[in-house]
């Protein structure tokens, strides 16, 4: 079924979570979240399913992490506002210091993000008071403001976003600064990873946003094995310029894991690619997966592949892969961050390229038909998505198409497209979609945030909540926690709902 919509007129379910407790009934996970941690479909020792059971109760008004809950963007929340604008509907509004693709956790009373202060030249750490909006407390976080960080570009180094355990949170920069405070604010420590392990090489402002996760801090590095030639890029060899010495020395890529307590590095295993040039680059997040078996696993994406990780070790479980085939496309960065749901990751390949899902559950090198349960189809334009990670909610994937304008139901075990909506074709995409309440919420550049029925892929909503036309950076997906709306755009933090 084809949707389509004409330009507007202007005017994340596996709870596995080290987020806070706080009550939590005895009851085991609905069946679809079953399926998904998997735990539905075999007996375990009860040790083992009292674990998976503490680790799945987290306050479901939470969102925890830049996917939410569930790390796949979807939450259970229910009877969310649909009707409102920049004027109606608001509980509140606060002002950002500048732009930034930093998407805002919120925990309890608390809201998190980081952002750019164009007006100081600073990066900064920000805590809001979840129920009025004012500012509990900011710190200069960033021990940098390159050039790709100014106000006019489109990116900058306030891109990814925060986590934290309820006591503790850890903001990650493009920079490599990586900081910890306490919910209070209280700096707790602090680290730069390309003071650590050598400036990064990228084309693009670094991005990939920290994971905690099992008592870690995760974060792949996967970058060109190269250095890139002076004024290129913000990475080595880039206008961040860096270390000679540093140059000189092979560039390799690896997951790290460290100590949320205190960051210290846990273990930093390499992560090897057969990837060329640009392609070896990817901005993507890792997220946990837990086994039929009970084995735990971190997924991370890129490089051409998708490989499994033992949080405990680093250690590559399995192999999938590649999208690329022969490895001949050398300018395939990757962006989407892999999303695990019905026994499938779904891998979304760079620009017009389909995505893959691929069977979770293997051992060892998976090979490329059989690791594979489907891709999508229909030349010249199948399910795609370039920057956007899908969401997953009750056995579907909802991609956003940012190259094509597209959003997409997708069904998770099959890949059949339930409905497709075509989008105004003249707006970019680059927020990832949220699910809840039936309906999945997304927000373009500018600030047009379209609401669509997750049943009919009817768009139910649309209005825009930028501050003019001209808005261009917009790129926080939009919250959903404690019956609220939190709608990030250039200059306002928007609280949606009673």
């Amino acid at each position: 079924m084809m949707i389509t919509c004409g330009r507007p007129s202007w005017s994340r379910t596996d709870r596995c979570s080290s987020a806070p407790t706080t009550t939590c009934s005895a009851s085991p996970p609905r069946s679809d979240e079953s399926t998904r941690l998997g735990i539905g479909t075999m007996k375990m020792p009860r040790t083992l399913l009292a674990g998976l059971l503490l680790a799945a109760c987290i306050p479901a008004q939470d969102w925890p992490h830049w996917r939410g809950p569930n790390y796949d963007g979807s939450t259970e929340a229910k009877s969310l506002p649909t009707d409102f604008s920049r004027k109606k509907g608001v509980r509140w509004t606060a002002d950002m210091p500048g732009p930034g693709a930093c998407t805002p956790i919120v925990v309890g009373d608390r809201i998190f993000l980081s952002s750019v202060d164009k007006e100081r030249g600073k990066l900064v750490a920000m805590c809001l008071n979840r129920k009025t909006g004012k500012t509990l407390w900011k710190h200069d976080a960033g021990s940098g403001f390159g050039g790709d960080a100014t106000a006019g570009r489109r990116s900058n180094y306030a891109s990814p976003s925060p986590t934290t355990d309820g006591e503790r949170v850890i903001f990650f920069f493009g920079n490599g600064d990586l900081v910890a405070y306490s919910k209070d604010g209280k700096l707790l420590w602090r680290r730069n990873l390309q003071k650590d392990y050598g400036n990064f090489a990228f084309l693009w402002t670094f991005s990939a946003s920290p994971t905690l996760w099992d008592g870690k801090i995760f974060l792949p590095i996967l970058q060109r094995d190269a250095p890139l030639g002076r004024g290129r890029g913000r990475g080595r060899g880039g206008r961040d310029g860096g270390d000679e010495r540093n140059e000189r020395k092979p560039i390799d890529s690896f997951v790290l894991a460290l100590d949320p307590k205190t960051g210290k590095t846990l273990y930093k295993q390499a992560r090897a690619s057969k990837a060329q040039a640009e392609s070896r680059e990817c901005y993507a997040t890792m997220v946990p997966f837990i086994n039929t078996d009970g084995r735990k696993e971190m997924l991370c994406v890129g490089g051409d592949v998708l490989t499994g990780h033992d949080p405990d070790t680093g250690k590559e479980l399995w192999r999938w892969g590649t999208w690329n085939e022969g490895h001949r496309q050398r300018a395939w960065r990757l962006v989407p961050t892999a999303v695990a749901g019905s026994g499938v990751a779904l891998v979304c390949a760079p620009k017009r390229a389909p995505v893959f899902a691929v069977k979770l559950g293997g051992s060892g090198e998976i090979g490329q038909e059989a690791g594979l349960a489907w891709q999508s189809e229909g030349r010249p334009n199948p399910v795609s998505s370039d920057v956007p990670t899908p969401a997953y909610a009750d056995g579907n994937f909802y991609v956003l198409s940012d190259v094509r304008s597209a959003l997409s139901k997708v069904g998770a075990k099959t890949g059949k497209v339930a409905w497709t909506v075509e989008l105004p074709n003249d707006y970019r995409w680059r927020a990832s979609p949220t699910y809840a309440d039936g309906k999945v919420w997304f927000i373009d550049h500018n600030g047009l945030v379209l609401v669509v029925d997750a049943n009919t892929g009817e768009i139910i909503k649309r209005t825009w909540m930028g501050e003019s036309e001209d808005d261009d950076q917009i790129r926080s997906s939009v919250v959903v926690a404690h019956g609220n709306l939190f709608i990030r755009t250039n200059a306002k933090l928007f609280c949606i709902g009673e």
